[in-house]
This record gives C-alpha cells, sequence and structure tokens, in this order.
C-alpha cells in the first residue's frame, strides 16, 4: 500500500511522533517519485537543504528542486534568492505551471508552516494545489499533482489537525511495535469507502523503501506461563469481598431511612395504652382574637 501511494494524488499527510520520525518515510517517497520521472520540489522549512538531501545519490539530487526556506525564512539578508510571499508563494507558483506532467510537492514540515502561517490560508493553498486538474491557461489537462506533507501531530491541537485531515487524500500515521516500523494507512477515495490499513516497513541506507511482514504472534511480547500470576487484591489494609454472613447480616439490616408497614403504622396510630398529650393556651391582653379582621392591630 505505501508503494502505491502517489498513484492516488492529492495531499497526503505524514503523521509522525517523538517516537517514531516521519522525514524518512518523506524522502523514500520523494525518491520514488523522482525514479518515476516526476518533477519533485522540495519546500524546506526545518531542516537545512544539505541534511535534506544528504543520503541521495547524485542522479536524485539533481531531479529535486530545492526552495530553501530555512536558511533565512523571511528574506532578512535581501539577497534576491528567496521567492516573493515565502513559501505560500512557492506554492502559489506551482499552481501557474505550464508542464503537463506529473509533479510532486513535498513540505518538510506542514508543521512549520502551521506555526508560522494562518490555518485557514494555508488550507486554502493547500486545497489549490492538490486539487489541479487544468490549466488556468487553455483549460488543457495536466498531470496529477501529488503533496506530501510532514506533520508532527503532537504539536498541534484537534482544530488544525482535523482541518488537514479533512483536505487529505490519504492520511499515513507512523507507529510500531518492537523497533519494526508501521503505517497506518486512512485512504479516502471519491465515490468510495474509505480503506483503513496497516503496512509494515522499515527504511533502507539510501531511503529505498522495503515493505515487510508484520511481527509474528510468536515475537510478541506475552506472559510467562511457569510464572504465577500477581494478584493485585493481596495485602491491602481492606476486604474487597464480604463473607457469607456478613452478607446475611447486611441484607437483613435496617437502615434508618427506610419505613417498613410496622414502622409506618406504629408511627401514624398511636397505640391505646399510650398517653395522649393536651395543649392549654391562654390568651393575652394583645392578642387578636377577631376572625373576621385579623389583621386589625396592623393599623392598615
Amino acid at each position: 500500500m505505501l508503494d502505491s501511494l502517489l498513484a492516488l494524488g492529492g495531499l497526503v499527510l505524514l503523521r509522525d511522533s517523538v517516537e517514531w520520525e516521519g522525514r524518512s518515510l518523506l524522502k523514500a517517497l520523494v525518491k520514488k517519485s523522482a525514479l518515476c520521472g516526476e518533477q519533485v520540489h522540495i519546500l524546506g522549512c526545518e531542516v537545512s537543504e544539505e541534511e535534506f538531501r544528504e543520503g541521495f545519490d547524485s542522479d536524485i539530487n539533481n531531479r529535486l528542486v530545492y526552495h530553501d526556506f530555512f536558511r533565512d525564512p523571511l528574506n532578512w539578508s535581501k539577497t534576491g534568492e528567496a521567492l516573493p510571499g515565502g513559501p505560500l508563494g512557492a506554492l502559489r507558483a506551482m499552481c501557474n505551471r505550464t508542464d503537463l506532467g506529473p509533479v510532486t510537492i513535498a513540505l518538510d514540515s506542514l508543521s512549520w508552516l502551521l506555526l508560522h502561517l494562518p490555518c485557514t490560508t494555508l488550507c486554502q493553498t493547500l486545497h489549490t494545489v492538490s486539487h489541479q486538474d487544468s490549466c488556468p491557461g487553455d483549460g488543457s489537462p495536466v498531470g496529477k499533482v501529488h503533496v506530501l506533507g510532514l506533520l508532527h501531530e503532537e504539536l498541534h491541537g484537534p482544530g488544525p489537525m482535523g482541518a488537514l485531515s479533512s483536505l487529505a487524500q490519504t492520511e499515513v500515521t507512523l507507529g510500531g511495535i518492537m523497533g519494526q516500523a508501521s503505517a497506518r494507512i486512512l485512504c479516502r477515495r471519491p465515490r468510495q469507502r474509505p480503506t483503513d490499513q496497516t503496512q509494515w516497513f522499515s527504511i533502507l541506507p539510501d531511503f529505498s523503501l522495503d515493505l515487510q511482514e508484520g511481527p509474528s504472534i510468536e515475537s510478541q511480547p506475552h506472559s510467562d506461563p511457569h510464572i504465577p500470576p500477581v494478584d493485585p487484591t493481596a495485602h491491602l489494609t481492606f476486604n474487597l469481598h464480604l463473607s457469607k454472613k456478613e452478607r446475611e447480616a447486611r441484607d437483613n439490616l435496617t437502615l434508618p431511612f427506610q419505613f417498613s408497614s410496622e414502622k409506618q403504622e406504629a408511627l401514624l396510630r398511636p397505640r391505646p395504652s399510650q398517653a395522649t398529650s393536651h395543649i392549654f393556651y391562654e390568651p393575652d391582653a394583645y392578642d387578636d382574637l377577631d376572625q373576621e379582621d385579623p389583621d386589625d392591630d396592623l393599623d392598615i
């Protein structure tokens, strides 16, 4: 599945983490695009050009068009080498291309762009670039545009992540187990149900992609049957279970707020032998006993 990512077109998100980095996979896909004869543009914002080109042979490096926004991202040196408009200007310039061949655009990285540009502006530009199907001039068809975006998902909140996820045709989430890398690939195609697959792989020193089988069940960590399991309820200062006698005593206990029928009858119907009480009241001189006008003493 990883080797066919570039055949789908559109925006491909490479979501990595601190534990599983994604730049090696990005460089492997860039090399594959270059070997297929596509034009490859690199927007380098996070590492230097020398570091990104390291590991490629001269044939691959000669096919890469590198836009360096790492050395002078704000064009402070005024050398005239930087494109006007920065990284977004470079992306918009690629929208106005006149060649008809397929193009691969690698963004290293989308996280850098998100931290320095408004999310809405970046999403609008990515949508325009990744959905090109004709030249602006004569409307003739052009080749597919593949946009590879490296995204450090631990740096961003759910808002930007959700916006980019809605734009992407393919999401590749890197992970792994026992030192073996895996890619969970979520692919969305028009008028088709999304597919979700997991591909195990490794990156060779020359940035070739080596697809592998998943780790076998025998190689995965499991519990030793010769070691007795540890009881987590042992050595507690309280009981988690009741004995039979304690359970019977709990069931026979009447709580004070529970009124049984016998208790209600005892409270509502006094016994004949029980002495009755009376209230004796002697009115005061200031007591108003006029029932016709009980508010006479208020001087209303």
